[in-house]
């Protein structure tokens, strides 16, 4: 049984198993283990897609749970989740998130925990994401994303198509191609340390060889251009 038992019963996700099973194992991964340090508090949800994650941190015991996503589309589907006292946790705006961010920082908004789940491989600025994300207190922020295996601590630049609904929103009007940036592992770890953060990276290893079918994106040999990882950033 895992958490996102369920999903099948949604709309996109009835013909789509193996992202069924990818939910499950990501959720046992990064969000099971950090159940105490969610419950009770006040959850920031970035690009929430369609709420999947928020819904989850609503589950773990948030006791509120604010998700920017830049489109509408998805937010709408947020009420196909199955139990309504979970999605009454949670408020989903649609906004460009670095917009959606600096908003809630003039409205003097704080957050326990910042989510930063799949995001990060789509945008180009890393920096100012983060810079954002500390001006909102939070003593916890999860971030999964890719990063890109390469020595040293670089972004590598890369073109993704704006109609595929888990890629970049358009940066400009009438935009077909965005350019987002890939950072390395030490590029992720360099601009944790400048903004006072520890970096704790979660170890994928306790997922068994036999258990990896639709997670191997988190397994990538060295020689590839990218791998996928997860890491905790912590108040020094």
């Amino acid at each position: 049984m895992g958490f996102y038992d369920f999903l099948p019963e949604i709309g996109r996700y009835a013909d789509d198993p193996g992202t069924v099973d990818r939910m499950n194992l990501r959720h046992k991964m990064i969000i099971k283990p950090l159940e105490d340090q969610i419950a009770g508090k006040r959850v920031l949800d970035l690009a929430a897609h369609d709420g999947r994650w928020a819904y989850a941190f609503a589950a773990a015991g948030a006791r509120e749970v604010v998700g920017i996503e830049g489109r509408q589309e998805l937010i709408d589907r947020f009420e196909e989740f199955p139990r309504a006292h979970l999605r009454e946790k949670v408020r989903l705006i649609c906004d460009d998130i670095y917009d959606g961010m600096q908003k809630l920082i003039d409205a003097g908004e704080r957050f326990d925990v910042v989510g930063v789940l799949g995001i990060l491989y789509h945008v180009m600025d890393h920096f100012r994401l983060f810079q954002l994300v500390r001006k909102l207190g939070p003593e916890l922020v999860i971030v999964d994303s890719e990063f890109a295996q390469r020595p040293g601590q670089v972004i590598m630049l890369v073109r993704e198509r704006t109609d595929n609904e888990l890629n970049s929103i358009p940066q400009i009007e009438g935009q077909e191609k965005a350019l987002i940036g890939i950072p390395s592992f030490p590029a992720m770890e360099a601009m944790a340390d400048v903004l006072d953060y520890d970096c704790h990276w979660i170890d994928w290893n306790e997922i068994g060889p036999g258990k990896r079918k639709f997670i191997g994106d988190y397994y990538r040999a060295a020689d590839q251009a990218k791998r996928r990882g997860t890491c905790l950033l912590i108040p020094k």
